[in-house]
């Protein structure tokens, strides 16, 4: 397979409850190609169109306080050490392309629910983060040939390891885990069941006060008998106001 991806994600931040809080909406395109052996027969598929949408809520329950302009530079200039715990919900929507005659699609055509729990120590310039999620999909019911499509909970933890060489300008090294997603089709349980390994590096730079850029590269790769194990490279181009 191999996959490209156009994404636009608007992030606003606010406070909610005395609390710091953003929401997320991120909307891709993609245009991919599939190829291999078909019951011993080379063959190939190519798609391409809107994936699902995402939407995501966060809130700090503890550390960072929602602060902006002059006083949340101030505060970072001061606190050099800090902790923070959040929580956050990701809710994909069934909105990309779908066919429900065909096996390979970008859409879904159900809801995904991600709820998360992460924390973050800030240490100097030193950041540390780790973040648990569980993604709870609801039944596909016009899956392939009139089939219906369940899924098993998804486990998920990640870490990163962050280091800002000054505001802006930082690297990361990552790491993840995933257990889970065993399918059942039209009441049949399948031998499905994923486990994942990834690991990802990143940094990211300014252009000005308003404009950064961010190069990534990450790895996924299957643990069990099926699955996918993939490498993603990624730049983003990010605008702040």
């Amino acid at each position: 397979m191999e996959m490209h991806t156009w994404a636009f994600k608007y992030i606003r931040s606010f406070e909610l409850l005395q609390k710091s809080a953003r929401i997320d909406f991120t909307q891709a395109y993609q245009e991919g190609r599939w190829s291999g052996l078909l019951n011993g027969t080379p063959a190939s598929i190519t798609r391409s169109g809107l994936s699902d949408s995402v939407l995501r809520f966060a809130i700090n329950l503890y550390g960072a306080p929602p602060l902006e302009g002059k006083e949340f530079a101030a505060y970072r200039a001061k606190v050099d050490v800090e902790t923070i715990v959040g929580a956050a919900l990701v809710v994909h929507l069934p909105t990309g392309d779908y066919m429900s005659d065909k096996l390979i699609n970008l859409g879904t055509n159900r809801f995904t629910f991600r709820p998360q729990f992460g924390m973050v120590h800030n240490r100097g310039k030193w950041s540390m983060e780790l973040t648990s999620a569980v993604w709870l999909y609801t039944d596909n019911n016009d899956f392939f040939n009139g089939n219906k499509l369940e899924q098993d909970p998804y486990y998920t933890i990640q870490t990163h390891l962050v280091y800002t060489f000054r505001p802006g300008l930082w690297t990361s090294a990552g790491a993840g885990y995933g257990y889970g997603r065993k399918s059942t089709v039209s009441g049949v349980e399948k031998n499905d069941r994923r486990e994942n390994l990834g690991w990802a590096l990143s940094v990211g730079f300014p252009i000005t006060r308003q404009l950064g850029v961010k190069f990534a590269y990450r790895a996924i790769r299957s643990q069990e008998s099926i699955g996918q194990d993939t490498d993603s490279i990624a730049a983003g181009f990010a605008v702040f106001w």
